[in-house]
């Protein structure tokens, strides 16, 4: 491809209005995140018995990014309700994901060709979100980089973190699920995407805004893709396994097994030399 025919598709990725189809996709996963989490296992029964429990749980996940950053800065927590249109739009996508008739609109968000448009619409919006987050940040803690690559992070995947809550509202409680327990790839990924537009802004990175911008959009995409076709969930497991072998103590306790192998070795050895004589005079 030509570099400038990839520059203009990239700078007009950067210019990409969200509302409303990225976001039609962005509250279609979530509200069928709702409806697939244990126990309904994508019944339509929970949301035929509690209609509210399942709006309310649906709408914090939808807007799960906005409140938590907002609750984080110090603003109002309500203010992403404060846009009807974006919330008379997520209630539309949440009632015929859950109500169409024959519970057709499920179905076919669920068929692998439109989930894979629906993801990839979804991971066009988390960088932008993660971009807007790391911008807002910077602007109210300058140079305070853990707040900033926090605040993208939170603005990339708040509904990991929004998990817990919005599943008390279901009437489940499942503590050992948590995203500081058990960090999900999205969680990972918004991190690293938080950091590269921290390296941006630093001028560490010298590349043209769109070209990073870009890079990030297909990083996120051929991740979702991987795991959606190739089974791959989270490539950075390899990595976090060599770092906590050798910083976190792995190896440490590694050594300290083999060297209480060897110790018990000898004296199994003993007892069985004992046993053999004791049988012997017997």
């Amino acid at each position: 491809m030509d570099p400038q025919t990839f520059m203009d598709i990239a700078t007009v990725v950067t210019k990409l209005k969200m509302y409303p189809y990225f976001d039609i996709a962005h509250y279609a996963l979530m509200c069928m995140m709702v409806r697939e989490d244990a126990p309904q296992t994508g019944t339509a029964i929970f949301s035929r018995k509690h209609p509210l429990a399942c709006w309310v749980s649906s709408m914090l996940l939808c807007f799960a990014g906005n409140l938590i950053a907002n609750f984080l800065l110090g603003e109002a927590v309500l203010t992403p309700f404060k846009s009807h249109e974006a919330l008379v739009l997520a209630s539309i996508v949440w009632y015929f994901i859950n109500y169409s008739p024959f519970d057709l609109v499920y179905k076919i968000a669920r068929f692998l060709p439109f989930k894979i448009i629906l993801y990839m619409l979804k991971e066009v919006q988390r960088t932008k979100k993660i971009f807007d987050g790391v911008t807002i940040a910077a602007k109210l803690y300058p140079g305070s980089y853990i707040v900033i690559v926090l605040i993208g992070i939170v603005k990339g995947s708040g509904y990991t973190e929004m998990r817990m809550l919005e599943r008390v509202v279901r009437g489940l409680w499942i503590p050992g699920t948590n995203e500081f327990l058990q960090p999900s790839f999205t969680t990972k990924a918004s991190f690293l995407s938080a950091v590269v537009f921290v390296l941006e802004r630093e001028k560490y990175l010298t590349a043209p805004h769109a070209l990073i911008y870009f890079g990030v959009v297909m990083f996120l995409i051929y991740f979702k893709l991987s795991s959606l076709l190739l089974g791959i969930h989270d490539p950075f497991v390899p990595f976090e396994n060599l770092f906590c072998a050798v910083f976190m103590g792995g190896m440490w306790d590694a050594l300290k097994r083999a060297m209480s192998r060897e110790k018990k070795e000898p004296e199994t050895t003993k007892n069985d030399i004992k046993r053999k004589e004791e049988k012997k005079n017997d």
